[in-house]
């Protein structure tokens, strides 16, 4: 008899087996990453290329530091593609804590714990997971955003920009975005943090959720498959 194993047993199947291999993924020592030091008018430009229909899309992304101050970091997301028209603002409390921002996609949401994108000083072999509610979704019965995060080692990582020793940190998610007729949304990223720059200089995402009772054969319905690259950067001040 074949046992189907529910969205939350395969969740934490696959936080352990990310724990457990985070030590055999390809990555070496080094030192922790202490947080950056931002300026106005700090500017990363990013390369997004989706390859999930219907969207089959490549777009820039051009992120910039908008104001800087005791008590926050507001950075300016501009998106422009075929399928992509997108002028968003994020909002960190320091570097690395999220207050609104995105997780997944090209969304605004506000945090509540704040998101910890990064956790200074990043050091090698740390370990983070965090539960977080989304006020535009506080009164839905499906439960919060978990997130899972394991800093896993250096990499050399060649882009359009350079060539980079970047911290690679491996993420699983589980979003909120359950309904009636389907489960969550899964997602497993693999982003490189390079401490020279200051943010990630590539990013490698892959998304899916299946259906209740069975509708989609008990099988996985991509949403995401994209990969993100740093094509430019300029320092503002």
């Amino acid at each position: 008899m074949t046992r189907t194993l529910s969205p939350e047993v395969l969740l934490l199947l696959v936080v352990a087996v990310m724990a457990e291999g985070c030590a055999t993924v390809s990555g070496a020592p080094g030192p922790a990453a202490d947080a950056p030091v931002y300026r106005v008018g700090d500017r990363w430009v990013y390369r997004v290329h989706d390859r999930v229909p219907p969207r089959l899309d490549s777009w820039e992304e051009t992120h910039t530091i908008a104001t800087v101050s005791a008590q926050a970091i507001t950075l300016q997301v501009v998106a422009k593609g075929a399928s992509v028209d997108v002028d968003r603002t994020e909002t960190w409390s320091m570097p690395g804590t999220v207050v609104t921002g995105a997780v997944f996609d090209l969304e605004t949401r506000r945090f509540d714990p704040p998101l910890l994108r990064f956790r200074f000083p990043l050091a090698v072999g740390d370990r983070w997971n965090q539960r977080m509610e989304h006020a535009a979704m506080s009164e839905s019965p499906y439960g919060a955003l978990q997130r899972s995060v394991t800093v896993a080692g250096y990499q050399r990582i060649t882009t359009p920009a350079g060539t980079f020793d970047a911290i690679r940190m491996n993420i699983f998610m589980r979003m909120d975005d359950e309904t009636f007729w389907r489960w969550p949304t899964q997602c497993t990223y693999v982003v490189w943090y390079a401490p020279a720059v200051g943010t990630t200089v590539r990013e490698e995402k892959y998304a899916y959720y299946s259906e209740k009772g069975g509708h989609n054969g008990s099988g996985h319905l991509v949403t995401q498959r994209t990969t993100v690259e740093l094509i430019s950067l300029s320092r503002g001040g």
